[in-house]
């Protein structure tokens, strides 16, 4: 799958519906073939997963040894709240209330892409996560992509 690109507003209505702008779900593949909405590791926004790319993902998880008690809680928490998902004919995704709960979402969202898939993020708290000053970007670019040569490909 080719990486999906940007970073839009929107809103959820009171059932917990969104609408998917359509410059992003130009870059989604076919609605028929379904998506994944979970909870994500690192932060309190949701990740919605192309089936494809979720398949990926499982075929990884599922090579873990599960009678390694580390393994199998990871597993646990990985797929805590996890739930399919459909884009339905009006381009809409409802989100399950566990999971707005989770993320702290109210009204104003954001949907950012993150390569291959989609964060959810209340608009309140992305805002905040990317004026953070606690973090410095430049140095944290320069240690994640920084490369002693032009030739490292590592």
């Amino acid at each position: 799958m080719k990486a999906i690109v940007g970073t839009y507003e929107c809103k959820v209505d009171a059932k917990g519906r969104l609408m998917i702008p359509s410059g992003m779900k130009k870059q989604l593949p076919a609605a028929e073939d379904g998506f994944v909405l979970k909870r994500s590791v690192f932060e309190k926004c949701l990740e919605l997963w192309p089936m494809a790319e979720w398949q990926i993902m499982m075929g990884k998880i599922n090579q873990l040894n599960r009678f390694n008690k580390k393994n199998d809680l990871f597993v646990r928490k990985f797929m805590a709240g996890v739930k399919l998902v459909d884009i339905d004919d009006n381009g809409r995704l409802l989100v399950a209330k566990d999971l707005m709960a989770f993320a702290g979402i109210q009204k104003e969202i954001v949907l950012s892409s993150k390569i291959n898939i989609i964060e959810i993020w209340d608009k309140e708290l992305y805002e905040n996560l990317l004026s953070d000053e606690d973090i410095d970007f430049a140095d944290l670019a320069q240690e994640v992509m920084g490369k002693d040569t032009a030739d490292d490909n590592n």
